[in-house]
């Protein structure tokens, strides 16, 4: 599902585990700057491959040998579709008490993170999320297992996010 902004949603199915608690969330997907990345990444590193895999055996073992190339560009049209479907898998949620985190395009998973059991809200970017405009979000409890991840988020959505996060878990973890 895509979105206009960071704060547009749309609703999930309504049979899936969020909807048992009688509330349907409001699910935000990823921006589509975290696809151009990753398929970006797919690129180079796979175009050096296919490179070296028809450069080597081609100079080394003769031409007929430089057709191996043909696999890594094989594996590149199928990681682009790929990534596109695991993008489209990643959304979230905030709820009154707490956050979803929904991904996974074979196997479907959905982290609850209630707001009382958060400890330490990050906003990581690495230099190749920098140079997209991106930030990632990591929540971290009490309950190692339960650490999750927001991937490729804007940074001024992920700042929000983790200041409202925060605030909440503060809140939540006073009433205790």
């Amino acid at each position: 599902m895509e979105t206009g902004s960071p704060h547009d949603t749309g609703t999930a199915g309504t049979g899936g585990p969020a909807a048992w608690g009688g509330e349907e969330p409001g699910w935000i997907a990823l921006p589509p700057g975290l696809l151009r990345m990753r398929r970006l990444l797919l690129v180079v590193w796979l175009g050096l491959l296919t490179l070296a895999t028809a450069l080597v055996p081609g100079l080394l073992a003769g031409p007929g040998w430089a057709a191996f190339a043909l696999l890594p560009l094989a594996l590149l049209v199928w990681g682009w579709v790929m990534l596109e479907r695991n993008w489209r898998s990643w959304r979230y949620a905030e709820r009154a008490d707490d956050l979803l985190i929904s991904r996974g395009v074979l196997w479907r998973e959905e982290t609850v993170v209630p707001y009382g059991r958060m400890q330490l809200v990050e906003v990581t970017s690495g230099p190749v999320e920098r140079h997209f405009g991106l930030a990632s979000v990591q929540l971290h409890t009490a309950a190692a297992a339960t650490d999750a991840t927001i991937p490729g988020l804007d940074p001024a959505e992920a700042e929000r996010l983790r200041d409202r996060l925060t605030e909440l878990g503060e809140a939540r973890s006073a009433g205790l």
